[in-house]
């Protein structure tokens, strides 16, 4: 059983226990020598039992007062741990959201939207689907999308659930400015988002050295960087330095006049591009003509290193200090009982 006192350094009251024992015993020598001037009656009276069992009410008293000390100290036992270890990495997760996404594709045997298809295997990546993802168990996840703009729509968790709930919520956007591609603000936002989560799990683990050994995000998108503040290349960089992966899944246009042509701009992913974006921070760049591949790349992406963190959860205790407190005053009542009624006629 894991237990600890909630307030240790009261037991050091405990050192009283042997002073009162010292007191108890002057004070008992001190009476005996008064009971009788004359000593010779003394040495006749001889020693009862009442005199050789004198200290027995002052054990009992010092037994209690000890048992009182050990119940301020309140022993607890640990229901739950503080922390614990676990094999996972944080992985951010950005999808494209943009005008082109709403491409018609068959997938799973459906005709619907390439968003649609996409929001599907990412989910099946999460949770798992019983054969090639085996899913992302105690993994820390994040879920970021973006067109125009980027968003986080659920920070690092590892209450998947939730996250697959956003992720099922995500539309394609019905205001025109909103439609573009803004690669570059997204992975900005996700290498942000995985530093700050590392540091804030550094500061509440108070370990200066700790360190995400595994820190990734995987990017999926249909398009050219059109939108937004920063460029990929620029995000690379800085993920670089803060020890970042990026992988980067490209969905081709293929022939479609609709997928290589949006709002009268070329839409294509450019391979070549996205390739030095990844391959620059140790990550890797997939470019997928058919939708139904993506199941494959993701499972390639499944198998990244693992680390060990430690992660936070609450903590429960049991309080243990009621038996200790109850005997403590039981004591101390039973021992004035004994002198009151036993032993007043020595003490």
């Amino acid at each position: 059983m894991n237990w600890q006192f909630a307030y240790p350094w009261v037991l050091f009251f405990g050192l009283a226990v042997p002073l009162i024992w010292a007191v108890q015993v002057i004070l008992f020598s001190r009476r005996r020598g008064m009971m009788s001037s004359v000593p010779s009656r003394v040495a006749a009276a001889g020693s009862s039992v009442r005199t050789l069992t004198a200290w027995i009410p002052t054990a009992i008293i010092s037994a209690g007062i000890f048992s009182l000390i050990i119940a301020l100290a309140r022993p607890q036992e640990i229901i739950g741990n503080t922390k614990t270890s676990r094999d996972a990495i944080a992985i951010e997760l950005v999808v494209d959201r943009s005008g082109s996404m709403d491409e018609k594709v068959n997938f799973d045997g459906q005709r619907i939207t390439r968003l649609d298809a996409v929001k599907r295997v990412v989910e099946r990546f999460v949770v798992g689907d019983g054969d090639l993802l085996k899913g992302r168990e105690g993994d820390l996840l994040g879920l970021i999308v973006f067109g125009t703009f980027a968003d986080t729509l659920m920070p690092l968790t590892q209450s998947h659930e939730a996250l697959v709930e956003a992720l099922r919520r995500v539309e394609l956007p019905t205001i025109e400015r909103e439609r573009s591609t803004a690669i570059g603000d997204a992975l900005m936002l996700a290498i942000a988002r995985l530093k700050a989560t590392e540091d804030a799990m550094r500061n509440e683990m108070d370990d200066s050295e700790f360190k995400l050994k595994s820190k990734a995000v995987i990017l999926l998108t249909d398009g050219e960087n059109r939108a937004g503040t920063y460029s990929p290349q620029q995000a690379a960089g800085l993920a670089k330095d803060w020890g970042i992966k990026v992988y980067i899944i490209g969905i081709r246009g293929g022939t479609s006049v609709n997928s290589l042509f949006f709002g009268g701009r070329m839409q294509e992913v450019n391979d070549k591009r996205m390739k030095a974006v990844a391959e620059y921070t140790g990550g890797q760049y997939w470019g997928v003509d058919q939708i139904g591949d993506l199941d494959q790349v993701y499972a390639q992406i499944d198998e990244l290193e693992r680390s060990t963190i430690q992660v936070s959860e609450s903590t429960s205790y049991r309080e243990l200090y009621l038996p200790f407190a109850v005997f403590g005053l039981l004591s101390y009542v039973f021992a004035s009982l004994l002198k009151a009624m036993v032993y007043r006629s020595v003490l």
